[in-house]
């Protein structure tokens, strides 16, 4: 039995950059959206998470996109979660026309921590469970980007707009981060390839030192850390 999520959308200005393409933050925005309101349906929501002092972060995500859909484009987002693995819950997406194309497949780990603490519970102790299923389309599990040499670094204050209510900086809001960092986003390049991975969390007023560098064939790095590190990106762009 399938245990999928699927909805349609019509992407409006408010979803697109100026080259009318989605925005990179608002896809990942609608996978977000789409995994939490999933979970809800599956009668994981807020009773049994956020209202126990339990919070779902994301631990690294991944999208491989064959075009970006546009302004005005009709398309169908699908989701479904996979099984779980001891304290991670992976989750597939994929957006394809209404006619059959498919533009991005992504796919994420969600894991839960503990709200005062930080730390990663384990989902069986508090009776958290979701059912999963494997599909032949989906994305192999996300791995961790591959670091390229740094040429250049500056540093970012995190403002109140790009905090959640996890108290921390929302993991979309890092990709708005890179496009203002890496040139080929305001080129106009096409991104084909992008991983990601969290393993900090940046609050209100943080300090994050970006450091990011260019390699070959269209590949990009970007990386913020505070003392510690917090994430790390790693991009394919058209050449």
């Amino acid at each position: 039995m399938s245990t999928g999520y699927e909805r349609e959308f019509l992407l409006r200005s408010k979803d697109v950059d100026l080259f009318r393409r989605l925005r990179l933050s608002r896809l990942f925005e609608l996978l977000q959206e789409a995994a939490i309101t999933h979970t809800e349906e599956l009668g994981m929501g807020r009773e049994k998470t956020l209202d126990r002092g339990l919070l779902w972060v994301v631990t690294m995500q991944s999208a491989e996109i064959a075009r970006m859909p546009e302004y005005d484009e009709g398309i169908i987002l699908r989701s479904w979660p996979g099984e779980t693995m001891h304290v991670f819950f992976p989750r597939q997406y994929s957006i394809s026309t209404p006619q059959g194309e498919t533009l991005v497949r992504a796919n994420a780990l969600w894991m839960l921590v503990d709200q005062q603490t930080r730390r990663m519970v384990f989902p069986d102790r508090w009776g958290i469970a979701i059912p999963g299923e494997k599909r032949e389309d989906e994305l192999a599990l996300p791995s961790a980007p591959a670091r390229l040499p740094i040429t250049d670094e500056r540093s970012f204050p995190v403002p109140f707009s790009y905090v959640d209510l996890n108290g921390h900086m929302n993991n979309t809001r890092y990709f708005d981060l890179m496009e203002d960092c890496v040139p080929a986003a305001a080129a106009g390049r096409r991104l084909r390839i992008i991983r990601t991975e969290y393993t900090g969390e940046a609050r209100l007023g943080d300090v994050l030192a970006l450091r990011w560098g260019e390699g070959e064939a269209g590949r990009y790095y970007l990386e913020g850390s505070l003392e510690k590190p917090c994430f790390r990106m790693a991009m394919e762009y058209e050449v």
